[in-house]
């Protein structure tokens, strides 16, 4: 499969965009399409090989037939750069608002003419004023045969109201629905500058350090992994990288929505998009800027809106067919039952109210809205969401299952003690430390940093790590098996069966068992909490972890967890197994969160997998449908709570649009509503649905 984006610009209607991507996912070639209104990406997979061009113009085509003015670009390194600092379409224009201003004025004049033909006259100029463009895009949206452009549809219901003697009504219909219009663009608007000041993080600039001690300005694509460069208070920190000199404290908090500033100081690791707040410090870039945290969060937040959720996708399809019936319903209405009953006026302006209501705008503007504010909030709390069909499914998530290491406790581990059998704990810890020498895990981490003994890389002869159990290396010749108690078993390493409160790594060297050491992890400050909520919410948190189980109840305990929930001495397919038979013996979904490497087949197996970003591995964070970026693991309560107000806001919007809609219809044939209530069940419920959508992104309680 092959996937393309384009931009899309010159497009001002939700429900057009509804209609252009139905077009197009119709197109040969066209395996999935997906038209994201606020950002105005079209996104693409194509089951086959496509001509470019000829493609690009089949689809401005379509796109112009929609919506006439439509333009369709490939986007390219400007589009990207620039789509969340500036705006393809700035909203209404001063020539639009001079001209609804003067029709308004006219307007209003009229109501104190008592002659009936100059008033008439009044008001026809108003209507033009305000609303010839509307008049003109219907007409050539005739000639390309869209009889059911909001554009056509709102004509004919004015030109009705004028047939009908109402000219009053006809000019203020119009007049009133271009000021919702203006009203729901600045609505629209205001949410679009929301998300992107959200997005307002990446680093224009980096001053590398040249050889010769000169700083020169570059564009952080242009630094390579290995150079050093200078950031000054004030300036954002363009690219991950370790502090070589120097002392600062930094904000974090567009990153991981951490109010506090962080401390660093020589060999701290920052990520890019944090501000340096006084001091000035020198850095070694780790990453090249495509592969540094604040690139990764513009990409994901940006590609987010490809994945729809169920909701989204309903929408469109229900506003492909909405249209047509209350069209349908309209003539039924304004000519099937004056021909049956008589009455011609009286059914045709009833049937004027189907037609200014037609538009499903409401819903289309405001479900979309809604999933893109969720995702722009949880950005803005740290949490990185790939799309909104994950925040769908995280309404149904009934467990959470939790990675212990690094997860719910620091995993930064310290030696406890070392006892040593046979031999002195300085030779164990010499054995350990070799051992050790080549490991990533953070229990070997923390032995390599313990104490004064240095070990030289040319004595180690051999390395091998056992996920699961532990290393096996040779050193000056001898054999060091380094792990926990399966390791010494499978080996036949005669040693007590003891079980420890603590993470132990046990030491065999030539088959002879020669001690151990013991090493301990914090609790993180906010587990407890987090462990507490998800209970008061129904929800059944589960922890997997390959530490033995006295330690692994231990922490359990202290965490309020029940002993069931709790799953010890596991081998990274031990943890997939179990996972598994979690998901069949529960009917809700199951999170899983983590933060290694060895998490990642687990990661992909959730109905919704969640990686720790600061500490995790590049796979687990590239697995995963949710990244928190500050390792919090409070992060999942405030994620799930974004994702069941995300739902309530959608049916809220949903509720009101089609609920006023609905009654109005009912209303209008009743003879109880007139043109007017027409309005606002169309661009006032429009208006109110954006702002409700748009809540979601204020800083207040989830």
């Amino acid at each position: 499969m092959k996937e393309k984006i384009y931009i899309v610009k010159n497009l001002h209607c939700g429900g057009c965009a509804g209609k252009i991507q139905g077009a197009l996912e119709k197109l040969d070639g066209v395996e999935e399409c997906t038209l994201d209104f606020y950002t105005k990406n079209l996104h693409f997979t194509f089951n086959k090989d496509m001509d470019t061009k000829e493609f690009l113009e089949k689809i401005n085509k379509i796109a112009d037939k929609i919506e006439p003015g439509t333009l369709i670009e490939e986007k390219n390194e400007e589009h990207h750069e620039n789509e969340h600092e500036h705006n393809h379409e700035e909203g209404i224009s001063n020539k639009e608002k001079i001209s609804l201003g003067l029709g308004i004025g006219i307007f209003i004049l009229s109501f104190f003419i008592k002659e009936d033909l100059y008033k008439d006259i009044l008001l026809i100029i108003a209507y033009l004023i305000v609303g010839i463009d509307i008049v003109i895009k219907s007409f050539k949206n005739i000639f390309k045969g869209n009889f059911l452009d909001e554009n056509f549809l709102m004509t004919v219901a004015t030109f009705g109201a004028f047939g009908l003697g109402d000219y009053s009504e006809a000019a203020g219909v119009m007049i009133f629905y271009k000021i919702g219009e203006f009203f729901q663009d600045l609505a629209v608007e205001n949410s679009k500058k929301s998300i992107k000041e959200l997005m307002k993080i990446k680093p224009e600039f980096a001053n590398i350090k040249r050889f010769d001690g000169k700083i020169e300005k570059v564009d952080p694509k242009d630094v390579k992994v290995g150079e050093i460069f200078i950031v000054k208070p004030g300036e954002k920190i363009p690219l991950d990288g370790v502090v070589v000199k120097g002392d600062s404290t930094v904000d974090t908090s567009a990153l991981t929505g951490e109010s506090m500033p962080v401390e660093i100081s020589l060999d701290s690791l920052v990520l890019s998009g944090s501000i340096n707040e006084n001091g000035v410090i020198e850095i070694r870039a780790t990453k090249t800027y495509s592969q540094s945290t604040v690139s990764k969060i513009i990409e994901m937040v940006q590609s987010a809106s490809n994945k729809k959720a169920s909701a989204e996708k309903f929408i469109t399809k229900f506003a492909r067919y909405y249209t047509p019936i209350v069209v349908g319903l309209a003539v039924v209405i304004g000519l099937g039952i004056p021909t049956l009953f008589g009455n011609f006026s009286l059914w045709l302006s009833r049937a004027l109210i189907f037609l200014v209501i037609s538009c499903p705008c409401a819903l289309v503007l405001s479900v979309p809205l809604t999933f893109f504010s969720s995702i722009g909030r949880g950005s803005k709390l740290g949490i990185l969401i790939k799309g909104g069909n994950y925040l769908e499914k995280l309404t149904e998530i009934k467990e959470v299952v939790f990675d212990k290491t690094g997860t719910l406790t620091e995993g930064k581990f310290q030696v406890e003690s070392v006892e040593s059998v046979g031999i002195d704990e300085s030779k164990l810890m010499e054995y350990g430390k070799a051992g050790e020498f080549y490991s990533n895990h953070p229990i070997g981490k923390a032995i390599m940093a313990y104490g004064p003994i240095e070990i030289e890389e040319r004595n180690i002869e051999g390395y091998n790590e056992k996920p699961g159990y532990g290393v096996i290396t040779r050193y000056k010749g001898e054999e060091i098996l380094a792990g926990n108690m399966k390791l010494m078993k499978e080996y036949n390493i005669p040693m007590e069966n003891m079980e420890e409160d603590n993470t132990v790594v046990y030491i065999a060297v030539e088959n002879k068992y020669l001690g151990k050491i013991k090493v301990s992890d914090k609790i993180k400050s906010t587990s407890k909490k987090a462990i507490e909520e998800l209970k008061n919410m129904g929800i059944t948190p589960y922890m997997l972890t390959g530490d033995n189980e006295k330690s692994a109840f231990k922490i359990g305990k202290e965490l309020g967890m029940s002993s069931s929930t709790i799953h010890a001495h596991l081998l990274p397919e031990d943890k997939v197994n179990i996972f598994e038979k979690i998901k069949k013996e529960n009917n809700g979904g199951v999170i899983f969160v983590g933060d290694g490497i060895n998490d990642a087949p687990v990661l992909a197996m959730s109905d919704v997998g969640v990686a720790m970003g600061k500490m995790g591995s590049d796979i687990a964070v590239e697995s995963a449908d949710v990244v928190l970026m500050n390792d919090d693991p409070y992060k999942i309560v405030e994620l799930l709570k974004l994702a069941r107000k995300n739902k309530r806001v959608v049916w809220e919007n949903i509720i009101l649009a089609l609920g006023i809609k609905v009654l109005v219809m009912i209303l209008g044939v009743l003879g109880l509503a007139d043109l007017w209530m027409a309005i606002f069940a169309d661009v006032g419920v429009s208006i109110l649905a954006v702002l409700n959508a748009s809540k979601l992104l204020r800083n207040k309680a989830l």
